[in-house]
């Protein structure tokens, strides 16, 4: 047997801080090398932080990170432990992302990232080059290329995130080429039903190249992004370990690295195709030779089941469906919500408009899920909220609103904006003149006093001043430039409005909560003119969201949305639906000068109105081509 313990961590990083991330890699370091671990394994750019977008051009933000990762080596000198470690890399005036093998007090190589994602949220194109198959060559006196590690224990072949997500990435080559262990180093953001992916990805790369396979995901949360961290060891296929998510942290497991061996005698396909890669002229990967470095496995325990038995399967622990998709947003926007308001380390609160609405609840929920982790006890103090009245504020929104808060424990204040309301019309109709004021410019005008009122209350308190707007209303603009379209980060401006109402769904089942049954006893509506309703000024909201979804998605012109949406709501009559598309296309493209100046919003999917991240789409543009050839 050649049993090896692995640690998978999840390391909280802020782009730029080096010294920080370093320590609190040094950190698991130690605790690991105490525990016997054999290889330890960081995510990608753990000590740079990710994601450093232009950051990497800027020499100065390279040359920190050398030291940092030889201080690192310095300091693990004494370890009986291999560190893989990510680092950036300039080299010949290139940019390369770096998986760093580090031992023995030594940095014994780097491996570059081959695969550069430049989609959706990645624009790793833009800033760093390829490695390549068979690059051979020397940075700082080290190995730096296409290589493998030869250990006491096996042969670790690294590489980093975008590796492994391609068919044609390094593993299959590392693999003929000797490769046991494949160690992944990744910053792979939280996106909804990702984790059942990147599980489902791994066991089939580890299936198809008959290899053992340690994956370290980033955890935390840089300006937009967030990392749900959770890594993963898979062995020919076969799951060995899933590690927390949502946490910093390290997980360890022991494998038998004979046994990646022997399974590999046994697959006559694996051992057909290496045959034919050889015979067709693949190049073989060259192996650095680290054996002079001893590892301690003699403490090692055989990896037997937790329920001691190869043939009975484990207590099945996984969550309802519901509670999984629930729990996973409400952690990942505390998560971000929370990295955000630390790491900017420029608020000392948050604050929130309170509106009585289902967006601003949420959104407070969510400000408070995140406060209950940093001050359990007092999450309240943390959090002011502010219940801004005008003519049209009903006696329900402002109950709902006073009712959560107390039963939050978060301040809460109430400040008309009435005199201030007739002030400013007044003075709109004066620079008007004959022209008369518009009901929309006096729904925005309520709207524009209560985010100028936040923005002062934000200046002088430090507050971080939470917008609460949600996807599907920013989609077709039905949102206030200015007004409630402001505030210094958007918490569920990546959630679709039914989204919204299955998450307070379940929080009020979850808690009890008399604020949330009070906010969901009343229909939906801005209340900035009277008896305003949401669906009614717009559509209903699962045919708004699907429209969405369905154009900016899937990318449908609106005839082919039409017929997706007959075959999804046959209930309603096509005429009627045919408007509802119509509308909506027309609210959408009208509405992209205004989205696009909103603020920094949290990402929680592949499909996010975020101009910078994910759908870049020109504000000046054409119709015609929307029209039916």
């Amino acid at each position: 047997m050649r049993l090896v313990k692995i640690g998978i961590a999840s390391v909280n990083t802020t782009v730029g801080a080096f010294q920080q991330n370093t320590d609190r890699a040094l950190e698991m370091a130690r605790k690991m090398a105490a525990e016997d671990v054999t290889l330890g394994v960081f995510p990608e750019q753990v000590i740079a932080g990710y994601p450093a977008e232009d950051l990497v051009q800027w020499q100065g933000f390279i040359d920190h990170q050398w030291p940092e990762l030889e201080r690192f080596a310095k300091q693990t000198a004494a370890h009986a432990t291999v560190y893989i470690v990510g680092v950036a890399v300039a080299h010949q005036g290139v940019r390369l992302n770096c998986a760093a093998v580090v031992a023995g007090g030594r940095v014994l190589g780097l491996v570059p990232k081959e695969k550069l994602p430049t989609y959706n949220v990645f624009y790793e194109g833009r800033t760093f080059g390829h490695g390549q198959p068979g690059m051979a060559e020397t940075h700082r006196g080290v190995p730096l290329g296409d290589y493998l590690f030869q250990f006491d224990f096996g042969v670790v072949a690294p590489e980093v995130c975008e590796d492994i997500w391609s068919a044609d990435g390094p593993m299959r080559r590392r693999a003929y080429s000797g490769g046991e262990l494949v160690v992944n180093l990744s910053a792979s953001p939280f996106r909804l039903g990702f984790w059942d992916t990147r599980r489902e990805l791994l066991a089939t790369r580890a299936s198809d190249h008959q290899v053992t396979i340690a994956y370290a995901n980033a955890v935390g949360s840089n300006d937009g992004l967030i990392f749900d961290g959770g890594g993963f060891i898979n062995q020919n296929g076969r799951p060995v370990l899933e590690t927390p998510r949502f946490q910093e942290g390290y997980t360890t497991a022991v494998v038998d690295l004979d046994r990646t061996l022997r399974l590999r005698t046994e697959n006559t396909t694996w051992r057909v195709d290496r045959e034919s890669w050889v015979t067709s002229g693949g190049q073989k990967v060259p192996t650095v030779d680290c054996t002079q470095l001893k590892t301690k496995r003699d403490t090692l325990a055989y990896p037997v089941p937790a329920h001691r038995s190869f043939f009975l399967p484990a207590p099945d622990t996984r969550r309802p469906a519901r509670v999984a998709l629930c729990e996973d947003i409400l952690d990942a926007l505390a998560l971000g919500v929370g990295d955000y308001f630390e790491k900017t380390r420029a608020f000392k609160l948050f604050g929130i408009a309170l509106s009585g609405g289902r967006d601003s609840l949420l959104t407070l929920l969510i400000a408070h899920r995140y406060a209950k982790r940093a001050r359990p006890e007092n999450p309240g103090s943390l959090i002011q909220a502010f219940y801004m009245p005008s003519p049209y504020s009903s006696q329900q929104t402002r109950d709902a609103a006073e009712t959560i808060a107390r039963e939050l424990g978060v301040a809460f204040q109430v400040v008309s904006i009435e005199e201030a309301f007739e002030r400013e019309k007044a003075a709109a109709q004066q620079m008007l003149g004959d022209t008369k004021l518009t009901p929309i410019t006096e729904q925005n005008i309520q709207a524009r006093i209560r985010a100028q009122r936040m923005w002062n209350w934000s200046n002088s308190c430090g507050g971080l001043f939470l917008q609460t707007g949600n996807m599907s209303e920013k989609s077709v603009g039905y949102t206030t430039i200015g007004g409630d379209l402001m505030g210094a980060l958007a918490v569920i401006a990546n959630v679709p409005k039914t989204v919204v109402m299955y998450l307070l769904d379940y929080l009020q089942e979850t808690t009890g909560y008399e604020g949330i049954r009070k906010v969901l006893a009343k229909p939906a509506g801005p209340e900035l003119a009277h008896d305003q309703v949401g669906e009614e000024e717009l559509m209903p909201f699962p045919i708004l969201d699907a429209c969405f979804y369905l154009h900016a998605g899937e990318k449908l012109t609106p005839s082919e949305m039409r017929t997706a949406l007959t075959a999804m709501f046959p209930e309603v009559e096509a005429a009627r639906l045919g408007g509802y598309v119509d509308r909506f296309v027309k609210l959408f493209q009208q509405s992209i000068y205004k989205w696009v100046q909103a603020p920094l919003s949290l990402h929680i999917g592949n499909l996010d109105l975020d101009r910078e991240r994910a759908l870049q789409l020109p504000v000046v543009t054409g119709s015609a081509w929307l029209r039916d050839a």
